[in-house]
């Protein structure tokens, strides 16, 4: 219970800072991923944000009758004023299907075949649809989202599926894990698949729709990140993605500053664990290996203590967005303007000087110079001393 509420509570605070998205997954095994349902949780998250949008990342459209699937959406996007992204995959856990009896082999159709009878539900249409896993008869939703065009976003992982239906309905895609510059998990490759596939459909993909993710820790300096983040990294993979998941190939992390090495500091590190100006050099060299996307997605996880977490979270909204949307371009031009041209603003120290030198008092007090400091200096002061020593002499 104490979890949840601070998740919302987190996804309050993001809203404060200004983060675009917030994405909510389903889960129902292993024992350490605890939403069980996105669209509960969002319900509940629209109710303490204002503008954040709400992503279910994902829907695991293989264990839901369709119907079901789209009604809820519908009512979530009507309860949170519009903000919905409808995020779907085929279900990750191999857990969570078998617990269903669902088998493997038949998630990816099942979810190529409910995105397309959700999608007309949403139009408007009255769907009969007969299928080896459910049946609709002139089945037509009551309630249509309150958006009149609902983003759709298929994740994507190693598998092309995703990209691939992507494509094949022109929506959006979430790449889940995909930082390396080679291979079949390379970003090129991946949307590769999504191009192909939506030439094939006679669709079109955009890449301002694309979401790739990545993980971080920020902090103050690199040395302050590792001893934040370093145990709880090695916690998490060693017990999780090692212990739980038996991911092939990942190995225990023998120390905490194994762990930060070996995840943040190796070629094509999936992971940034560092300053503000880290993480930025990181999204632009990922956004050029990639080709360009639309929006970068931070993973939410438990490397460091919930103070810290909100710290980091706090650093990359200071720091690290402004300077990849370029909002300090102008502040910055201005201020160098200022520099360039300060041969152009001396009428107006002149014009204090000016002020001073008609004043008695204040002409008596220049001969004096300037001692002492002031608590805030005028933009426009002259050169007091300068001043002073010429009516000395």
């Amino acid at each position: 219970m104490l979890q949840m509420r601070g998740d919302i509570r987190l996804a309050k605070h993001l809203d404060e800072l200004g983060f675009d998205e917030f994405w909510v997954g389903e889960h129902h095994s292993t024992g350490w991923e605890v939403i069980a349902s996105p669209e509960l949780f969002l319900a509940a998250v629209g109710e303490h944000t204002q503008q954040i949008r709400l992503g279910t990342g994902v829907v695991s459209l293989p264990y839901h009758h369709p119907f079901n699937v789209a009604q809820r959406i519908v009512q979530l996007d009507h309860m949170t004023r519009g903000r919905v992204i409808f995020g779907t995959g085929p279900g990750a856990l191999p857990s969570d299907a078998y617990m269903l009896g669902i088998d493997p082999m038949t998630q990816r159709d099942r979810q190529d075949e409910a995105i397309g009878v959700i999608r007309r539900l949403f139009a408007g249409e009255r769907v009969t649809h007969e299928s080896d896993w459910f049946t609709l008869k002139d089945a037509r939703l009551q309630l249509f989202p309150l958006q009149e065009d609902m983003p759709f976003v298929v994740a994507s992982s190693i598998s092309p599926s995703g990209m691939t239906l992507a494509g094949k309905y022109g929506i959006g895609a979430l790449s889940i894990g995909s930082n390396s510059d080679a291979g079949l998990a390379a970003l090129p490759t991946q949307w590769g698949f999504a191009e192909q596939a939506a030439a094939k459909s006679g669709k079109t993909v955009s890449r301002d729709n694309w979401r790739v993710l990545m993980s971080w820790h920020i902090a103050e300096t690199r040395e302050q990140a590792r001893a934040e983040a370093g145990a709880g990294l090695m916690k998490w993979h060693n017990e999780y993605t090692v212990g739980t998941l038996m991911r092939p190939g990942a190995k225990e992390f023998t120390s905490p500053d194994h762990a930060v090495d070996q995840t943040a500091f190796v070629d094509g590190a999936a992971a940034v664990i560092g300053t503000p100006d880290d993480l930025v050099a990181a999204i632009r060299q990922l956004s050029e290996s990639a080709g360009g996307f639309g929006t970068v997605l931070g993973f939410v996880h438990d490397w460091a203590s919930r103070e810290n977490t909100l710290k980091s979270w706090d650093l990359v909204a200071r720091y690290v967005i402004p300077e990849i949307h370029g909002l300090l371009d102008g502040y910055r031009a201005s201020r160098q303007y200022v520099i360039d041209h300060r041969d152009s603003f001396e009428r107006a120290a002149e014009a204090v000087l000016s002020k001073i030198m008609a004043h008695e008092g204040a002409a008596a007090a220049l001969k004096a110079g300037m001692a002492g400091n002031v608590a805030m200096r005028s933009p426009n002061a002259p050169d007091l001393n300068k001043a002073a020593a010429a009516l000395k002499n």
